[in-house]
């Protein structure tokens, strides 16, 4: 739940904390919200390309119900990279880049965990899109154990576009399915990987999945049949991570 003491409210502060460069995580506007400082408001918010909601004042009198003018934003606990920006620097240093992506995963604790994985493990990056995944919060940090403080991760505001760039970048795209006949070990995996992990309860984009090169599964043995995907993010890391040191040593 979204609360007062991690937000800023009032119409200038959110300008100038826009000017001073802050990035803002969440920006709700009230609805039919007007004057010369909304307008002020909205050059800068268009400018930067920053998400914001129009909203009932409800909705952010649940949150505050002090001198807000209709305006309450939450900054950025990290600072967000671009993979166009990434992606070159990691080929100039010779690597195999190693991204992954994350389509829909929104609960706080599982996206902390895979950073901590994907840090410990040697990933590149993660990506996630701006809208329906999961916030960066204070419990996300701490279950990363610190690692979002300096893992990049690219907040796209497409999902599909930026997989399209990666496959055309030369990168393989994996995505971790339930339903294929290839497990993860059986399938080659080294080389510049994607790897697509989707939410428990939905999985993947079938336009994603459709974008993909290979489509794998970890195998289940018991009734259970579904790892959480914090768990199964780190099983697929290691196994990429295993291939990769056998290639070399080959």
């Amino acid at each position: 739940m979204l609360k007062e003491k991690e937000c800023i409210f009032g119409l200038r502060a959110v300008i100038e904390a826009i000017r001073a460069g802050k990035q803002i995580d969440r920006l709700l506007i009230r609805q039919g919200l007007q004057g010369a400082l909304y307008h002020e408001l909205m050059i800068e918010v268009k400018k930067l390309n920053i998400i914001y909601q129009i909203v009932p004042l409800e909705r952010i009198e649940q949150v505050t119900r002090k001198n807000h003018q209709g305006v309450l934003a939450w900054l950025s606990l990290i600072e967000y990279q671009h993979i166009e920006n990434i992606l070159p620097v990691i080929f100039e240093k010779g690597e195999d880049p190693l991204l992954i992506a994350l389509d829909g995963v929104s609960d706080v604790r599982n996206f902390g965990a895979i950073v901590r994985s994907a840090a410990c493990l040697g990933a590149h990056a993660v990506l996630i899109a701006e809208k329906g995944s999961a916030r960066i919060t204070a419990d996300a940090i701490k279950t990363s154990a610190g690692a979002l403080h300096s893992f990049p991760v690219c907040r796209e505001k497409s999902m599909i576009r930026s997989i399209k760039y990666l496959k055309e970048s030369g990168l393989k795209v994996v995505c971790a399915v339930e339903k294929t006949a290839r497990v993860a070990y059986e399938d080659i995996l080294t080389g510049p990987v994607v790897l697509i992990l989707g939410s428990e309860d939905k999985g993947i984009n079938r336009e994603l999945v459709s974008l993909s090169d290979q489509q794998v599964r970890i195998p289940m043995a018991g009734s259970l049949g579904s790892l959480n995907v914090s768990v199964a993010a780190g099983i697929l890391f290691y196994e990429i991570i295993r291939q990769r040191a056998l290639a070399v040593n080959q």
